[in-house]
């Protein structure tokens, strides 16, 4: 389920979106930020696009993230007796949170932290990129609390009621997000 380094476990997180092109995306690269070590991150999608959405890059290099390993991928290598074991499963997007998902190996909690699709906006470019910021910033917000949480102990019903709970944080509001 996790492994050990020194006495402190590695967590396994998989944050699934239906194309894995852009919220899952964000949510792997800022779990990895600001998981400091103690959960390994990953994302997939249930129909995975193949590629990533290039504002979905451009915002994560804005904030200096690393993008190089990325790529979209679907859940299937998530599933199966050769998959990592999951501690925790979390759907960004609503789509794939009503989708019947494989099994997933480790008995992980899971959540649902519905996220606007930043890839259906439309207009100017600016506006398009602003819906990324604010996904970007929305999902910082969970996972920011979610990587302060002390997972080791807290009971597992405990636990699952604070992962519902942060599914319903919000990041900044839209007029603070053009400092952001």
């Amino acid at each position: 389920m996790t492994t050990q380094s020194g006495s402190e476990k590695t967590y396994t997180v998989l944050f699934l979106c239906t194309h894995n092109s852009a919220r899952s995306i964000m949510a792997e690269c800022l779990m990895r930020r600001w998981g400091a070590g103690r959960f390994t991150a990953y994302s997939a999608g249930s129909h995975p696009a193949g590629t990533i959405n290039p504002h979905t890059l451009a915002t994560l290099r804005a904030f200096n993230l690393p993008t190089d390993s990325l790529r979209s991928k679907s859940w299937d290598e998530f599933a199966g007796p050769q998959a990592p074991a999951l501690d925790f499963v979390f759907t960004v997007c609503d789509q794939a949170a009503g989708e019947l998902c494989p099994a997933w190996n480790g008995r992980p909690l899971t959540a649902h932290w519905g996220v606007e699709d930043p890839a259906a906006a439309t207009g100017p470019e600016d506006r398009v990129r602003m819906a990324f910021r604010r996904t970007y910033v929305e999902l910082e917000s969970r996972i920011k609390i979610f990587g302060s949480l002390r997972v080791e102990q807290l009971d597992r019903l405990t636990l699952q009621s604070s992962l519902h709970a942060i599914g319903s944080v919000h990041g900044l509001p839209e007029g603070e997000l053009a400092d952001a």
